[in-house]
Parts: structure tokens; C-alpha cells; sequence
């Protein structure tokens, strides 16, 4: 083999090409697109979730003692409970001595004078002598009776 020996190298220089890319629209055809809307009829299932209220009305008539709190509102299990509270007038009967009316007996003397017409029964007993002749006669034939 033979050997190289090493020369001076010479270098040229050399054009080099770059390529550039660049975009433009080109219109290569149109498009026209009509939008028409269909109505197709599905199901839909789904679980909906909420609350109604039932409203019951207890009538309790209970008079609270006067050192007693009013009742607060409660929950028991799912039941809201709201106490109605209502103030009411008492009326109270007592026996009270409003006054005293004192009647006192004075005996008392007047005179007194008035004009009457008072009736007065009298009776005059008559004998009238028989028809005939009495066999014997009678002393008394007339007497007054007062009545």
C-alpha cells in the first residue's frame, strides 16, 4: 500500500441552497352547506330528588307554668316540629267588698190625720103580731141590734 502523505488540502468554498416554505390560500373549489334541524323523539330517564311537606296540626292545649321556658323548635327524626304559642287573657273571679250600704232602723213618731167614710151595719128587729090573735101577748115586740 502506498502511503499518503499528507499534502496541504485546499478548501473552496460552495454555495449552499436553503429552501423557504411559505403557504397561501388557493381556492380550489366552494362548499355550501345547508342546516336543516330534525326533531327525533327519546327517552330520557333520570332520578330526581326532592322534598314535599306534609302538614299535620296537633292540638295540644297545654297552659305553660309561669317560671316554665316556651318550648323551642325541634327536629324528631324528619319531622320539624314548631311550637304555637299564644297568649290568652285570664280573667280572674274574686269575691271584693266594693261598699257597704248600712240601713239603720229609727223609730220615729208623726201624727197623721185623714178624712175616711167608714160603713156601718145596723139591724132593726120588727115582731109583727099573727094574722089571728096570739092567745097570750108579748111584752117585747121591738128591739135594736147593733152591729
Amino acid at each position: 500500500m502506498p502511503e499518503e502523505t499528507a499534502s496541504p488540502a485546499t478548501t473552496i468554498p460552495v454555495v449552499e441552497e436553503t429552501a423557504h416554505i411559505t403557504k397561501r390560500a388557493v381556492e380550489t373549489g366552494r362548499v355550501r352547506v345547508a342546516v336543516t334541524t330534525e326533531r327525533v323523539p327519546t327517552a330520557l330517564h333520570e332520578t330526581l330528588r326532592g322534598r314535599r311537606v306534609e302538614v299535620e296540626r296537633v292540638a295540644i292545649g297545654r297552659v305553660l307554668a309561669e317560671d316554665e321556658a316556651p318550648p323551642a323548635t325541634r327536629e324528631e327524626a324528619d319531622t320539624l316540629i314548631i311550637p304555637i304559642l299564644e297568649e290568652t287573657a285570664v280573667v280572674v273571679k274574686r269575691l271584693v267588698l266594693r261598699e257597704e250600704v248600712r240601713l239603720r232602723f229609727v223609730t220615729e213618731q208623726v201624727p197623721f190625720q185623714e178624712q175616711v167614710t167608714l160603713r156601718r151595719e145596723t139591724a132593726i128587729v120588727e115582731r109583727l103580731p099573727p094574722a089571728s090573735p096570739p092567745a097570750s101577748p108579748q111584752p117585747d115586740s121591738e128591739k135594736e141590734t147593733t152591729r
